[in-house]
């Protein structure tokens, strides 16, 4: 792989980044005469319009009384958490793959990836890093990006409002914390769905969590390691889905091309909402497998037959159904992505079988590009 690739596609995922949500609602204020608009009424997530916006219509909520007893039992397993991830683990990894009730769902996230306790044994270090001045250049990059986040969600829409000033102060305060990777764009998303669920210190410890514990390195400059996991999801998919590895392979469709958002934004910028909660809530569970089964998932669905990929004759129509821009009526219903993606036959030991593999396959790459090199200059 030549040395300028991952600076390049870094450099196409950003302007794709900037382009995607680029554009903020009008005020609430008509500026030509000065008289107020009625403000519309948001979805049960707070979102006024836009992809994300969910119809009352389609609300499948569970019943309030089954609600109220899964409550219940997620506060009980709060009292005594360690005992539960010991001990009873795979009661809390079914009650995940149920859904997280909203009441707790916050709560869950803090205490599933750690941040909760991050908090505790550094007290007022969240403080500490707001006091401090931070890098110009980042914090004129977290500012220009602010108003993309979100813009029909009721946290984000205005300019200077609560959400993208604790939108600002959480990057800001990571790109403190973890200078050597500063801040990158796909981590505003995931700071805005965790600000949407809870106070700003607690969305800091656990965009900390997400970054250390979850999508180790995605965030780093070159993007490495997304594109060594994009190379994995295509081993995978040669594995799972044959026809489509065929396909992708023959159009050369690299999956830097399309996984990239999926996984650094974690698929919150292309699933419905109810979709993305509920995905989240397995992944602070079960990890970045979650991730893969869900991108494994989304492959079969837009191109798992004949027909569908008799309509891609070209590596344009290809990526442009990957990019997820019209989305197929199964992705948007929750309890089908939920159970259709845990069905998918991958272990950990599948996922640290083809991560070595691919491991390997670079280094042996290297050493040959090397060796050529060594040759060119004899």
């Amino acid at each position: 792989m030549a040395d300028a690739q991952p600076e390049r596609r870094a450099r196409d995922y950003e302007e794709e980044m900037s382009d995607s949500e680029g554009h903020t609602p009008n005020d609430s204020k008509n500026s030509a005469n000065g008289l107020s608009l009625p403000v519309p009424a948001t979805d049960r997530y707070g979102f006024l319009g836009g992809r994300q916006f969910t119809d009352p219509e389609e609300d499948k909520r569970v019943p309030p009384e089954i609600l109220r007893k899964r409550e219940i039992k997620w506060l009980d397993m709060f009292e005594n958490w360690e005992k539960w991830m010991s001990k009873r683990f795979k009661k809390v990894k079914d009650r995940c793959r149920k859904g997280i009730p909203p009441a707790v769902r916050a709560r869950a996230w803090q205490y599933l990836c750690g941040g909760k306790f991050q908090m505790e044994l550094n007290p007022g270090k969240y403080e500490e890093y707001l006091r401090q001045t931070g890098d110009p250049k980042n914090l004129d990059d977290i500012t220009k990006d602010l108003h993309r986040q979100f813009p029909n969600h009721e946290m984000f829409l205005s300019k200077g409002g609560y959400g993208q000033t604790d939108l600002f102060c959480v990057l800001k305060a990571y790109t403190l914390h973890n200078p050597q990777d500063g801040y990158c764009q796909a981590q505003a998303p995931i700071a805005a769905v965790l600000l949407m669920h809870m106070p700003a210190e607690q969305a800091f410890w656990c965009l900390v969590a997400i970054c250390d514990k979850y999508v180790t390195g995605y965030f780093s400059p070159g993007l490495e390691a997304i594109q060594l996991d994009g190379e994995v999801l295509f081993g995978l998919v040669k594995k799972t889905s044959p026809a489509i590895y065929k396909h992708l392979k023959k159009q050369s469709v690299d999956p830097i091309m399309y996984m990239t958002e999926w996984f650094m934004c974690l698929f919150t910028r292309n699933l419905s909402w109810g979709c993305v909660l509920r995905l989240w809530d397995i992944f602070f569970c079960e990890g970045v497998k979650v991730l893969f089964r869900t991108a494994l998932l989304v492959l079969r669905t837009v191109l798992g037959t004949s027909e569908k990929l008799a309509e891609c004759p070209s590596f344009y129509e290809t990526l442009e159904k990957l990019r997820l821009r019209q989305m197929p009526p199964e992705l948007l219903d929750e309890e089908y992505i939920t159970r259709e993606a845990l069905r998918i036959n991958l272990t950990d030991r599948d996922m640290a079988r083809e991560h070595q593999k691919q491991i390997l396959r670079r280094r042996s790459t290297k050493e040959k590009g090397g060796k050529s090199d060594k040759k060119k200059k004899t």
